[in-house]
C-alpha cells in the first residue's frame, strides 16, 4: 500500500514537469508555413520587425559592433531595445531581463526606471501614453515572461502598438482600448502594467534621482 502511495505521489510530481517540457518543446516549433524565421514582417520608423516562429524560439543573441546587448533574436525584447538603439541611440544600463522585468513595481508613478534609463508610468496613472513609449505587459498563464511593444500611434480612445513575437499567427500590429476617467489613463484589459518613456534632452538624469 505504501509503495503504491509513493508511486502515485511520484507520478503526480512528474505531471507538472512533463507539462512544462511539452510546452517548452511545442513553443519552439514553427507551425506557420507562410513565413520563415527571420523574415521581415513590418517596420516602425525604419526599424525592422522580424518573424520568430514559436514564441520561445531563439536565434542567438544580437549584439552591436561594440558589444551592446540588444537581446535574443527575434524575441519581443530584442525589437524594443533595437528600436531605441537604432532610432534614438539609447542604451539601457541593464541590458538583460525578461519583458516583465522592464516594469519596476517598486517605483512611484513617473519615477525614473534606472535599469532602462527611462521614465516609468503606471497603467491607471495620471500620465497618458504617447507614441514611441515602451509598453509592458504582465505575465500570463500562456506567457510567464510578459511582453513588450512600442506604441506606434495614439488616437482618442485607442492606440496601436508595434510588436515582435506575438506568436506564429499573431500580428505585428495590435489595437488597444484607451480611456480616461477622473484624470487617470487606462489602457487595455488589465494586462498592461504601464509604459516607459525616453527622457527629453532637457531632463536631468543622474544616479541620484
Amino acid at each position: 500500500m505504501r509503495k503504491r502511495l509513493y508511486a502515485l505521489l511520484a507520478a503526480g510530481a512528474l505531471l507538472p514537469l512533463t507539462a512544462l517540457a511539452v510546452y517548452a518543446a511545442v513553443t519552439r516549433v514553427d507551425p506557420n508555413p507562410q513565413h520563415a524565421v527571420g523574415e521581415q514582417l513590418d517596420e516602425l520608423n525604419g526599424v525592422a520587425i522580424y518573424y520568430n516562429g514559436g514564441v520561445n524560439s531563439v536565434q542567438g543573441r544580437n549584439l552591436t559592433r561594440d558589444g551592446y546587448n540588444l537581446g535574443l533574436r527575434y524575441q519581443c525584447v530584442e525589437f524594443v531595445k533595437r528600436y531605441y538603439f537604432e532610432r534614438h541611440g539609447h542604451r539601457m544600463p541593464d541590458t538583460y531581463g525578461h519583458a516583465k522585468d522592464f516594469f519596476d513595481p517598486t517605483l512611484s508613478d513617473g519615477g525614473l526606471n534606472a535599469k532602462r534609463a527611462m521614465w516609468q508610468f503606471a497603467n491607471g496613472g495620471t500620465m497618458s501614453p504617447k507614441a514611441d513609449d515602451l509598453l509592458v505587459f504582465a505575465p500570463s498563464l500562456r506567457n510567464r515572461y510578459g511582453h513588450v511593444a512600442i506604441i506606434a500611434s495614439v488616437g482618442r480612445d485607442t492606440l496601436q502598438i508595434a510588436q515582435q513575437n506575438p506568436g506564429p499567427f499573431g500580428s505585428s500590429r495590435e489595437t488597444l482600448a484607451l480611456s480616461s476617467r477622473e484624470g487617470r489613463w487606462y489602457l487595455g484589459d488589465g494586462q498592461v502594467l504601464g509604459w516607459l518613456r525616453l527622457p527629453s534632452p532637457s531632463d536631468a538624469i543622474s544616479d541620484g534621482q
